[in-house]
């Protein structure tokens, strides 16, 4: 079912992505930064490991993981984060847990295109992505 998601996406739209950043913790220079650069997301199988690489001028960042388990992860904003990604009706849900704080990333297809809905204390961000 990850193989739906597999290949390289490039954000199109993006929309409360400060508020999101913010609720984060994120700086003010990094959320100018962050709000400015337009990442390319390349996510690829190896057997049952995913790894999901995020690219743009300001900063890249790469996961490998396997469905279900826990691992450790540094975040764009140098977060500490435990994070665990599983498969709910075909979206990839990853839970970011970091110093009693909670952030979920949701990855689902529709119509061709890969919606990222994040969400933390009931701020949502959604961004756009199409394949390339």
């Amino acid at each position: 079912m990850c193989n739906r998601f597999v290949g390289t996406w490039k954000l199109i739209s993006s929309e409360n992505f400060d508020d999101y950043m913010k609720e984060l913790g994120v700086g003010l220079a990094s959320r100018k930064l962050g709000g400015l650069t337009k990442p390319d997301v390349i996510i690829s199988m190896k057997g049952d490991i995913v790894t999901i690489r995020t690219e743009s001028t300001f900063k890249n960042t790469m996961i490998s993981f396997k469905l279900g388990q826990q691992f450790d992860e540094t975040t764009a904003d140098d977060r500490k984060v435990k994070s665990v990604v599983t498969l709910e009706k075909g979206a990839l849900v990853q839970v970011q847990k970091w110093n009693g704080k909670e952030s979920m990333i949701k990855r689902r297809l529709v119509d061709g295109k890969m919606v990222v809905e994040c969400a933390m204390k009931g701020v949502v961000c959604t961004r756009v992505y199409e394949r390339v």
